[in-house]
C-alpha cells in the first residue's frame, strides 16, 4: 500500500483531469499552449 505524501509545487495553472485508458497505458490530454512545456503529474487517490 503506497504512504500519502505531501507535495508542495509553485506553477503557473493547474488542471483536474481523469486519466484515460490508451493502449498499455494512460494519457491526459493538456491544452495545446502546454506543448514543450515542462508538466508534474501527481496522483491524487
Amino acid at each position: 500500500m503506497r504512504k500519502e505524501t505531501k507535495i508542495e509545487l509553485t506553477g503557473f495553472e493547474m488542471l483536474e483531469k481523469f486519466v484515460n485508458q490508451s493502449g498499455n497505458s494512460g494519457r491526459v490530454y493538456v491544452p495545446i499552449e502546454w506543448i514543450g512545456k515542462k508538466v508534474k503529474i501527481i496522483l491524487i487517490e
